[in-house]
């Protein structure tokens, strides 16, 4: 190939991929990295090993690629072409594996090591295709600068188009249409110095491929239900990608089911034992609660048993994600159990961060409740550190009551007294109470306030179906294998609730 004499166009072509290669190899490491806490948890620990094993594998890949001597495009163009199918297929073959087998994790460290050493090799050789078009100085500036100028678009692209717009599974079929798009463009533009052979098994190969990614995309819909349907018991009657989690509803006869990455957030069969236990206790101990704040609940199922009362005046509702409060206010089975509770001109509902609301706000409150998800990141576990327990008390009107759900005392025991240790810092009077919900196990609460809370105090309103005085009392009991123990409180800077909660969780799932 007479690079010295190579015309201008060419060369765009080759800075092109340099981008695409940027680009790619940021989109496929954050495409591995969700889905892997999507479906294990823990994103701190995904994250950090698919970032770790694949700069490690481009390094690898970066060493190998001084034994290729000659023939350099060619070798350029299979790797491109072998990058497109193994990110393109990575996201689809761990669904599919996390589904059959236990070799998840496996699996996703070879194609994170695949991936890695793809993308290390190709830089390299596109920076020796470039040797006759540019001096040094230029071509590691240039390659250098179109590669981080590709990751950069990569990070703004992922969270505000891909995952929103199109989702985990079609997410990296996209993304491999631009590793082929580079591999085909390089055979029309170069094909004149590529020998006949290799044109031609580049060609079969890349077409090949290409037609296997266009397949799978445009029957994602279906592939994603079938699999979708035999992760979770019931049939699936709802799912999507919001930007901030997986959506997932399913129905077995009069039983709906809200599933948030994979984690179960209530059966309609037993979800008002629970609601009953979060909503009425602490608000019978308030003094007026007028004005009240939920965080979290976006399923409008706390908020139905708060319109309860008459004497609740405003209900103000803090949800991250529209997705869910659009689908409790629109959806035919959520309505039918919530009652239309998000839609009452009772209820204003704020579409953002908790922690955020909570910072920027000055109203008071008298009840503020957590109905959030459980901690199981470092994101959801700044919502349970005393940081944000001080912001709640900053909120709480004089006489005012806290009380945020707080995962099983049985299954996740550290987890749940390390939030009421966390808690106890922040409040001189602090109650931890639990009760059974079927489909969930058994489940706790804790309650703060600057006041003593006389449990005795508690008064029901009429016709709850599950709450009685005598259960109240007893909620707040707790056995031996369940009793209160020596654990540490959470914070930013020491989220020790995570480690708590992935390590009593872990033995159960």
């Amino acid at each position: 190939m007479a690079e010295a004499n190579r015309p201008e166009r060419a060369k765009a072509i080759l800075l092109i991929t340099v981008f695409v290669a940027g680009l790619s190899t940021i989109l496929y490491e954050l495409l591995i990295g969700t889905v892997s806490s999507y479906l294990l948890g823990d994103s701190v620990k995904q994250f950090s090993l698919t970032i770790g094993l694949s700069m490690s594998a481009m390094g690898v890949g970066s060493w190998a690629s001084r034994l290729f001597k000659n023939h350099l495009l060619f070798w350029f163009i299979f790797a491109e072409v072998c990058l497109g199918v193994v990110g393109g297929l990575s996201v689809p073959t761990l669904y599919l594996v996390y589904g059959m087998s236990d070799a998840y994790t496996p699996v996703m460290i070879a194609f994170i090591l695949s991936i890695g050493f793809l993308i290390g090799l190709e830089i390299p050789l596109l920076t020796r295709l470039m040797e006759g078009d540019f001096s040094l100085r230029e071509n590691i500036s240039n390659v250098l600068s179109l590669d981080y100028l590709g990751a950069l678009v990569a990070t703004l692209l992922f969270p505000f188009v891909l995952l929103p717009f199109l989702g985990i599974f079609r997410g990296s079929l996209v993304v491999a249409l631009l590793n082929f798009f580079v591999a085909l463009l390089c055979l029309w533009y170069f094909k004149a110095w590529l020998k006949p052979r290799g044109q031609s098994f580049l060609k079969g190969l890349a077409g090949s491929l290409l037609l296997l990614d266009l397949v799978l995309f445009f029957n994602s819909k279906s592939l994603l239900h079938s699999w979708e349907s035999s992760l979770y018991q019931d049939r699936v009657i709802f799912s999507e990608q919001s930007p901030y989690q997986k959506i997932v509803l399913t129905k077995n006869r009069d039983d709906l089911r809200l599933f948030l990455d994979g984690n179960l957030q209530f059966s309609s069969q037993d979800e008002y034992r629970y609601h009953e236990a979060l909503i009425h206790i602490p608000l019978s101990l308030a003094a007026r609660p007028e004005e009240v704040l939920i965080l979290g609940g976006g399923d409008g199922l706390a908020v139905r048993e708060l319109l309860k009362y008459p004497k609740v005046r405003g209900i103000d509702l803090v949800d991250l994600d529209r997705a869910i409060t659009e689908l409790a206010q629109q959806h035919p089975r959520f309505l039918e159990y919530n009652q239309g509770s998000l839609s009452n001109r009772k209820v204003t509902i704020h579409n953002q961060d908790a922690f955020r609301f909570l910072e920027k706000g000055t109203k008071q409150y008298q009840v503020i409740f957590a109905d959030l998800p459980d901690p199981k990141n470092v994101s959801l576990s700044r919502l349970y550190s005393k940081e944000f327990d001080r912001l709640i008390e900053q909120r709480l009107a004089p006489g005012g009551i806290f009380v945020t759900q707080a995962t099983s005392p049985f299954f996740a025991r550290k987890a749940f007294w390390s939030i009421k240790r966390t808690l106890s810092e922040v409040f001189p009077h602090v109650r931890a109470y639990h009760l059974s919900v079927p489909s969930m196990g058994d489940w706790g609460f804790v309650m703060a306030a600057r006041h003593p809370l006389e449990i005795g105090a508690v008064t029901l309103p009429p016709k709850l179906r599950y709450l009685t005085g005598p259960i109240v009392e007893g909620m707040f009991l707790f056995g031996r294998d369940v009793e209160e123990i020596s654990v540490q409180a959470t914070s930013l800077n020491d989220p020790k609730l995570l480690e708590y909660y992935l390590q009593g969780w872990k033995k159960w799932r």
